[in-house]
C-alpha cells in the first residue's frame, strides 16, 4: 500500500540532531550510541531508506524554528531573524537532498501526478526519490508577513501559525489567547497565496479565530482526539466536527503521550502503557465515527519529532512499520476503499482540490 505521511521533521533531524538520513537506520543509531544530549539518541525510527522500504513515497516535511522571549522557558531562538536563518538552513538541506536524488519537492499538481506515476511503477523503491511537500511548523520565523511570499517561491505550501507556547502570529499548545492583528494579516496572505492552513498546535482560542478568519484550505497534519487523551494538544469533538465540515483531513500521530492517557515523559514506557498501533486505530476510528465515513483521517505520524522508540508504539520498530496499519484497519472492519482513503487517498483528494 502506498502511504502518505503528512508530518515529518526531517530537516530538524538532519541539522539539529545531526542525523544523516540518507544512511540505513542501523548506521544512524549506531553512531549515536552513548550520546545523551537528546532523549531519543540511538532510538531513531526514521530515515530515507526506511521510508522507501515502507512504500512511504510522499511526505509533508517541515521547517521549524521557534522564537522565544526572555521569560519563555521553551527552547528556541532569541530573534525572528535567527529563526528565519534556521529555516533557511533547513531549506538548504532539502535542496541538497534533491541535488543528491534522494528527495523531490512536490508543489503543484503536475509534480504530484508525475511523482505518483513514478512510485506506481514496479521497479525497486530504493532508487526512487521521496517526494516532499514543504510545510512550516510555527510561523515565528517569518520576520514579516512579507517573508511568506519569499517562502512560497521556495516551495512552501502549508503553514501552522503556532507550535508550543506563545507565538508571534498565534498561540500554541499549552498557551491561551488569540491571534491578533499580525495573525490576521498572516492568514490573509496565506489565503492570497493559496497556502494551506495547518490547524495543528493552535490553542483553542487561536483555533476558532483562525477558522473564523481564513477562507482557504485547512488540514491538521498531526492531531489526535481529546476524547481519548484529555489534553489541549488534542482536538475536542467540536473541533474535529468543524474541521470535517471544512473538508479537512486530520493526520493521526504516533507520539505516545498523545495516544494514551497518563503518559509521564521520561518515565512511562510504551509496553507498560500498552501503547501499540492498535491505539492509533482507536483515534482513527473515533474521527471516522464522528464523520460517519473514512474521508477525513490520514496519517501524520510525527515520528522522530524529538522522540524515538522510547515514546512511540512498542510494535513499531521503524517508520516502515506503518504498513501494519492496513491489516489493523481491516481487522476492525474497514473496507479496502476505506483503507486506501486513510493510507493515502484522503491526502491526495485534499491536494487535488487545494491545488486545482
Amino acid at each position: 500500500m502506498f502511504i502518505i505521511d503528512a508530518h515529518l521533521d526531517l530537516s530538524m533531524n538532519a541539522l539539529e540532531w545531526n542525523r544523516d538520513l540518507t544512511q540505513p537506520l542501523v548506521a544512524i543509531n549506531r553512531r549515536e550510541a552513548g550520546l545523551t544530549d537528546k532523549p531519543d539518541r540511538a532510538k531513531a525510527v526514521v530515515s530515507l531508506p526506511e521510508l522507501r522500504k515502507g512504500n512511504i513515497g510522499l511526505v509533508v516535511a517541515t521547517q521549524i524554528a521557534r522564537f522565544v522571549t526572555p521569560d519563555n522557558i521553551l527552547p528556541g531562538w532569541h530573534s525572528a531573524q535567527q529563526a528565519w536563518a534556521q529555516t533557511q538552513g533547513q531549506l538548504a538541506w532539502y535542496q541538497a537532498m534533491e541535488e543528491a536524488g534522494e528527495m523531490v519537492q512536490i508543489n503543484n499538481l503536475a509534480a504530484l501526478d508525475a511523482h505518483l506515476k513514478l512510485w506506481a511503477g514496479d521497479d525497486d523503491n530504493m532508487h526512487k526519490p521521496v517526494g516532499y511537500i514543504l510545510s512550516l511548523e510555527g510561523a515565528d520565523s517569518l520576520v514579516t508577513v512579507g517573508h511568506l511570499e519569499r517562502a512560497y517561491n521556495n516551495g512552501l505550501r502549508a503553514v501552522g501559525p503556532a507550535h508550543y507556547g506563545p507565538g508571534r502570529y498565534a498561540q500554541g499548545t499549552d498557551a491561551t489567547g488569540f491571534m491578533g492583528t499580525k495573525g490576521h494579516e498572516l492568514l490573509k496572505e496565506m489565503e492570497r497565496l493559496n497556502i494551506i492552513l495547518d490547524a495543528t498546535h493552535l490553542c483553542e482560542d487561536s483555533f476558532w479565530e483562525a477558522l473564523d478568519h481564513f477562507n482557504g484550505h485547512v488540514w491538521a497534519s498531526h492531531n489526535n482526539c481529546r476524547a481519548l487523551v484529555n489534553h489541549n494538544r488534542q482536538y475536542s469533538d467540536g473541533q474535529i466536527k468543524v474541521l470535517i465540515n471544512r473538508g479537512a483531513v486530520i493526520g493521526a500521530a504516533l507520539d505516545a503521550w498523545m495516544m494514551v492517557p497518563g503518559w509521564i515523559r521520561g518515565e512511562s514506557t510504551p509496553e507498560a502503557m500498552n501503547c501499540s498501533l492498535e491505539v492509533m486505530i482507536d483515534h482513527i476510528d473515533h474521527i471516522c465515527q464522528l464523520a460517519g465515513n473514512s474521508l477525513h483521517i490520514g496519517i501524520g505520524s510525527d515520528l522522530d519529532g524529538a522522540f524515538g522508540r522510547e515514546q512511540c508504539p512498542y510494535d513499531l520498530e521503524t517508520i516502515a512499520g506503518l504498513q501494519k496499519v492496513t491489516g489493523l484497519l481491516a481487522k476492525r472492519g474497514y473496507s479496502s476503499a476505506d483503507i486506501e482513503n486513510i493510507m493515502h487517498g484522503n491526502w491526495l483528494r485534499f491536494l487535488r482540490k487545494a491545488w486545482g
